[in-house]
């Protein structure tokens, strides 16, 4: 299970989990206080945004090398782009100068800052050997020529499977980063799981944005969503040779925030051809197998 969903309504669990332990760090903190001390509610705030902004800004330096260009990228959040380590950090030297400062909310400030921490740290932990103990569905899909093949027939080498629409914002932004990865990681093989959509409106869209995709397949029912709990577009799964889901990603991938998933696959020391799966049907002239 990969989002949250209620109604209309989907939410990634990740950002579900960051949420319950701001709510459960406040209330912790709230309850402390009342037995004597001043209620961190607004403290524990500011430190959350904080931590959000430390943790972006680690990332845009680890992977600076792909902001360098469109610095502008740097303040688009939707790509997921975060490291946690420094988010802790200055959270937690955040929390230790407030406490010196304002003696009387240390020990609600220290209380809700370590309930929240902790909670976040064991569902995180624990969502993540979840995914990982997950495989590849065994799902039938469809090729642009109508062959009904596997899923499964892909196993055999590492995949990308990228779950999008052709109305879906995001999913169009991220297509071209993508592309690119396709052609320079040769080593991986990259699925496009068109949901719900015809095969005509899909290979009509591709030509018009001039993209050159392989292996687009077709889930008319949405059936892979549902398998690996995911309700919203764009997902993108990460899996090992042998079938196991690795990572994932809900929401715009940007070329850092590719780059730092696909750092679940060793890069080859030298081109290689890509791995062969056990079946893979031929692609036709239109490149959209």
């Amino acid at each position: 299970m990969l989002t949250f969903t209620l109604g209309t309504f989907a939410i990634a669990l990740n950002h579900l989990l960051l949420i319950s332990a701001l709510a459960l760090a406040t209330f912790v903190g709230w309850r402390v206080a009342k037995r004597g001390g001043e209620n961190p509610e607004s403290v524990l705030f500011v430190l959350f945004v904080l931590g959000l902004l430390a943790a972006r800004v680690g990332f845009v330096v680890a992977y600076w090398q792909h902001y360098r260009d469109d610095p502008w990228q740097i303040v688009d959040l939707r790509d997921g782009g975060f490291l946690a380590w420094p988010g802790i950090v200055a959270l937690l030297v955040g929390a230790l100068l407030w406490a010196r400062r304002r003696p009387a909310l240390r020990r609600p400030l220290g209380f809700g800052v370590g309930s929240g921490l902790l909670f976040w740290l064991v569902a995180t932990m624990s969502l993540t050997i979840y995914e990982q103990g997950t495989r590849l569905p065994e799902i039938n899909l469809r090729t642009a020529d109508g062959e009904t093949v596997k899923l499964t027939d892909y196993q055999g080498g590492p995949l990308v499977i990228n779950l999008w629409a052709t109305w879906c914002p995001p999913c169009r932004r991220e297509m071209p980063v993508l592309e690119e990865a396709q052609q320079q990681r040769p080593d991986l093989t990259f699925l496009f799981v068109n949901q719900a959509e015809s095969m005509q409106s899909v290979s009509t869209y591709l030509a018009t944005q001039g993209l050159s995709l392989t292996n687009v397949l077709f889930d008319g029912s949405g059936r892979l969503g549902q398998a690996v709990g995911s309700m919203a577009l764009p997902t993108t799964l990460f899996y090992s040779a042998d079938g196991r889901l690795l990572g994932s990603h809900l929401g715009e991938l940007s070329e850092a925030s590719l780059a730092r998933a696909l750092e679940h696959f060793e890069t080859p020391d030298s081109p290689t051809t890509p791995h062969s799966a056990t079946r893979k049907p031929p692609c036709p002239a239109s490149a959209t197998c």
